[in-house]
């Protein structure tokens, strides 16, 4: 009887023991798989030292104003009121750097400033502050970002005008020395504490701020000559990190994808953003022109439809706040044509809107390839009202189903007689690998063949990009 006790309570304290060893980590795995998804959300916004690149920096004025456009930059994004960013200068002071919004004036600058804000970010320069010194310099020496929610009785804002109502800092690491430090004052949104998305969004954007003040200093230390081989290098590195390495794996949907600039960097892109669980939009866009310029257009909306992925409503609504956003912050002449792939995995089916960009070809083995193009004007051109609304289509995915975007550098391709590629070879093409059941690699490869066999001799003149949406389920039944 002893004997059975004994077994039964060892069998039941190993059950026990299994069953807690479960628990904590079936939360570690949840733990993960949560910051997994925010890193994925979080990939690298760096359109706002592109920004510097589209200036002809010759002079320290306009050096110096790169850094208030990036300052400006980081607030939209984080949604604050006033942003200042301080930078540690050659005799080991913060000094104001770059200042967006009416930020509130330090204990020993003069109010003054307020009636002229022009003179906003010359008084702030005047001021220096001492590592360990005051909430600014505090962070600047632990090398740790702070929110306070209620920071209107912080010493170095004691006198200030401005209702203080929350403040965020957050340090500027360079090869893990602190070089800075970006402090953010008051929620834009709503007269409250500044939430934990955007104080993760800040720590996010102190990285890109430290680039563009590493450009920065390139910049004022090169001549002219090397100043833009320089641009071109950073240029280089950024476009092969904007284009995601793989696609992600996403239920039934196979997705391959192809881009080669005509010059050092492209106008074009393609992404991948996940709405949510189920949803993943695919992002194909041609910025007009080519080089600096249009890299630049590129990233400030690749950015914008990063950011926007966690408000998404619908892909009408997103086009349009992007077509407003476009509008007021590009400069005259630019714009941007962009067709958006959003696929479901729960539902199988796929929500498409375009923007001035190419059509859309859809092939299924045994039917003729389609094009599909909804009306939509390309983004920054126009304002909305006169834009107009983006027309969507709805359609179910099958397993026979193959779609292709591309840009127009494909079938506006010329070769020595200046004849272009067109769209009917490009259809062909795509029939022949449809009725072959051919995957959407071995289409890419097909179409680039024929691209580069029509262009023999002639140098590519624009940004190829092609993007492939094919069925797994079709390839695993051998069709």
């Amino acid at each position: 009887m002893h004997i059975d006790l004994f077994w039964i309570f060892l069998t039941l304290s190993v059950y026990l023991f299994l069953l807690i060893y479960s628990y904590f980590r079936g939360k570690q795995c949840s733990g993960l798989s949560k910051t997994l998804l925010e890193l994925k959300h979080k990939h690298a916004e760096v359109s706002n030292f592109l920004t510097i690149f589209s200036k002809n920096l010759q002079t320290v004025e306009e050096i110096d104003d790169s850094m208030k456009l990036t300052a400006h930059y980081v607030a939209d994004l984080i949604g604050a009121r006033s942003l200042c960013v301080f930078i540690k200068d050659e005799e080991g002071f913060l000094r104001a750097s770059g200042v967006a919004g009416a930020f509130p004036p330090l204990n020993k600058s003069s109010e003054r400033i307020l009636t002229k804000p022009r003179y906003l970010l010359e008084s702030l320069k005047k001021e220096k502050i001492c590592f360990g010194d005051g909430f600014i310099g505090r962070i600047a020496q632990t090398g740790e970002a702070e929110t306070i929610d209620d920071a209107s009785q912080l010493p170095m804002f004691a006198n200030s005008p401005i209702p203080i109502e929350s403040i965020m800092g957050v340090p500027m690491v360079h090869e893990g020395k602190v070089i800075g430090v970006i402090c953010a004052v008051n929620n834009a949104h709503v007269a409250t504490a500044f939430t934990p998305e955007q104080f993760n969004a800040l720590k996010f954007m102190s990285a890109q701020v430290v680039l563009a003040q590493n450009i920065i200093k390139v910049y004022a230390d090169l001549s002219k000559q090397q100043r833009i081989q320089q641009e071109l290098n950073f240029a280089r590195q950024l476009q092969a990190s904007l284009l995601p390495e793989e696609p992600p794996p996403w239920g039934i949907f196979d997705i391959k994808t192809f881009s080669k600039p005509a010059k050092e960097v492209s106008g074009d892109f393609y992404d991948f953003v996940d709405i949510d669980d189920d949803r993943l939009l695919v992002v194909i866009a041609d910025a007009c022109g080519k080089g600096i310029p249009a890299c630049m257009l590129m990233a400030m909306t690749r950015s914008f439809i990063r950011a926007s992925a966690e408000r998404f409503t619908t892909l009408q609504a997103m086009m349009g706040e992007l077509n407003n956003y476009l509008f007021s912050d590009s400069g005259d002449e630019r714009f941007i044509t962009v067709s958006c792939c959003l696929l479901d995995k729960k539902e199988q089916t796929v929500e498409y809107a375009r923007a001035g960009h190419t059509e859309l070809l859809v092939g299924r083995r045994g039917h003729p390839v389609r094009k599909i193009f909804p009306d939509g004007a390309a983004l920054g051109l126009l304002p909305n009202e006169i834009a107009g609304e983006f027309d969507l289509l709805n359609f179910s995915f099958f397993d026979d189903m193959t779609l292709l975007l591309f840009s127009d550098g494909i079938t506006e391709a010329l070769n020595a007689a200046g004849e272009e590629f067109g769209v009917e070879p490009l259809i062909e093409i795509f029939q022949k690998s449809a009725n072959d059941g051919k995957g959407p690699k071995e289409l890419i490869e097909s179409i680039l063949l024929e691209v580069h066999e029509f262009t023999m001799g002639t140098l590519q003149a624009d940004d190829q990009t092609i993007v492939v949406i094919s069925s797994k389920q079709r390839r695993s039944k051998g069709r």
